[in-house]
């Protein structure tokens, strides 16, 4: 059948508004009033305008998906909104940084609390309200902002891209119209800026259409937390604590987060990186052991969860940065990688990554020239800026943790010592998929059913991340071929997918004639854990219709 698409023409078309594309847009709207204001508008050339840029969120809300830790660097936001400090929704300064070792029983404070772990002058920060208010602040500058909208595919014209076509609505399961049917737009940009967050479905599209990696594959960690209202007195506002060792095993690269927020409020997760040798090893089990130690527990028990949610990282560093721009596109924020690994820190680098993108397209509409010839400028005002010198610093750090924990902090010693370079440099890294061990026949694991107070299974968790998504559509989840799933994964790697999913999406069922992939897609918290971590690399990651997907508000 042939699709009849509405289209609309925009100078600028930013897909995704979390801080690096809500950056990118006030700054470029910022840009071009003070252009007219200073008469720019009036000579010869392109007149530009805030409202001919558009921004593209999936979420029903702005702020509706975005999860973090999440402690906030300060200085991008600082560039961007001078005074944030007076309306910016800062939930609390960081006022004690602590890094803990824990055992199964016990923990250990270090005495001196490891640079990478130090977080004077930032701040604790609900993400998705730091979003929410970005976004006021970004439609009070005259920008279209279109909320419950994906972008599904990109128009490619010529060498490059001008622009996407958005998601059709109101398709059923089978791919058939409903009454309601109404096909997606095709938008159409001068420069499209992909700001998508991790493992974005269109930027891993264009970077393997255009060949844009880098040395190293990009590497990903899984980061799983929830949200608690403490019993009062039990976690001060600002305390920050960063934990080691259990429940990670040294042959693994991961730890925990203990944020103290306000009003008794409390921000826990685990991170783990997707590259462990058992493809049945469990995350979110591994999160939910971790609460009970006694340090957690003292601090948890008689509280109530309110918030539960789960976030792929890219850790791959300057190394597996891929070419951030082609013909009329630019890429930005977790997408183009900027987030330190050794810190877990990347706000302030997307939202400055999204900034300095501004600034190349304001001089590009300017010129009248998007070319890549002119779009290159993006990547040398990247070199230019802080998010170089952070970045190059710990160029080699995630690549230390591929064997374990104990040759990782060899490594990483000396990277400090040596300022990033180490022994070897650049150190190389491979697919995280690959590092699994085949399991020879050993029996699947027991999955984890939690007390229903402390801890908790999967759909509990996923209950209290407010996901939800219309059910009779198609599935959002292709899997390129199910017989893959129940046949050859059964027997080589007991299918992973069962286990690295933290929202129960996946589950292998006994039927007649054998075992089949179950797929529970209204079940998704848009992660993408699944197609970073399948040992096959089958699953592909799509965008559902708009308004669908967990909602994050005030984590």
């Amino acid at each position: 059948m042939t699709v009849q698409r509405e289209q609309l023409e925009a100078d600028v078309l930013i897909v995704g508004a979390g801080p690096a594309g809500l950056s990118c847009a006030l700054h470029l709207a910022n840009l071009i009033k003070k252009h007219n204001e200073a008469g720019g508008a009036s000579k010869a050339g392109p007149q530009l305008s805030a409202e001919n840029i558009y921004v593209l969120e999936k979420g029903r809300e702005i702020g509706a998906h975005q999860l973090s830790g999440a402690i906030m660097n300060p200085k991008a936001l600082a560039e961007l909104v001078p005074g944030f400090e007076k309306s910016a929704p800062l939930d609390t300064p960081v006022t004690d940084s602590a890094a803990l070792l824990f055992t199964k029983s016990s923990s250990f404070r270090f005495p001196i609390t490891p640079p990478p772990f130090q977080n004077k002058g930032n701040y604790i920060v609900s993400l998705s309200k730091i979003t929410k208010w970005l976004g006021g602040l970004v439609e009070a500058a005259g920008v279209n902002v279109f909320k419950e909208f994906g972008g599904a595919q990109l128009v490619y014209e010529g060498d490059g891209i001008a622009g996407v076509i958005t998601e059709d609505k109101g398709l059923d399961k089978n791919g058939k119209p409903k009454a309601n049917y109404t096909p997606g737009y095709e938008l159409r940009a001068k420069i499209t800026v992909l700001a998508e967050g991790t493992r974005g479905s269109l930027t891993k599209k264009l970077v393997a259409t255009k060949k844009l990696d880098n040395i190293n594959p990009q590497s990903y960690g899984i980061g799983i937390k929830e949200l608690w209202d403490v019993q009062p007195g039990r976690i001060q506002p600002g305390y920050v604590a960063h934990t080691l060792g259990w429940p990670v095993s040294t042959d693994m690269y991961g730890g925990g987060w203990i944020y103290g927020l306000s009003n008794n409020r409390l921000s826990i997760g685990l991170v783990l990186a997707l590259e462990y040798a058992n493809p049945q090893f469990d995350p979110h089990a591994a999160f939910q052991i971790w609460k009970p130690h006694p340090f957690l527990r003292k601090i948890l028990d008689g509280g109530k969860l309110v918030r539960y949610g789960a976030k792929s990282l890219p850790y791959g560093g300057w190394y597996a940065i891929p070419r951030t721009y082609v013909d009329g596109a630019l890429i930005i924020g977790d997408s183009g990688s900027f987030l330190d690994s050794q810190r877990l820190k990347g706000i302030h680098l997307t939202m400055k990554s999204g900034m300095l993108a501004a600034e190349t397209i304001f001089e590009a509409l300017k010129a009248g020239d998007t070319s890549s010839k002119t779009l290159s400028a993006f990547p040398k005002k990247i070199e230019q800026s802080y998010i170089k010198k952070e970045l190059w610093q710990v160029r080699n750090f995630h690549q230390s943790f591929q064997h374990g924990m104990l040759p990782g902090f060899f490594h990483a010693g000396l990277q400090f010592i040596t300022g990033g370079r180490g022994l070897i440099d650049p150190m190389r890294a491979h697919p995280g998929h690959e590092a699994y061990k085949k399991i020879n026949g050993r029996p699947a694991p027991e999955r984890f059913k939690g007390d229903g107070k402390l801890t908790f299974d999967r759909l509990t968790d996923v209950y209290h991340s407010g996901t939800r998504h219309e059910e009779d559509q198609p599935c959002h989840l292709v899997v390129k071929d199910l017989n893959v799933c129940s046949t050859k994964c059964v027997v080589e790697y007991g299918n992973p997918c069962q286990y690295f999913c933290p929202a129960a999406v996946y589950e292998m069922a006994q039927e007649k004639d054998g075992l089949k992939l179950k797929i529970n897609a209204a079940n998704c918290v848009h992660c993408k854990t699944c197609d970073i971590a399948d040992p096959y690399q089958i699953i592909d990651w799509v965008v559902p219709e708009g308004g669908g997907g967990p909602n994050y508000e005030g984590m």
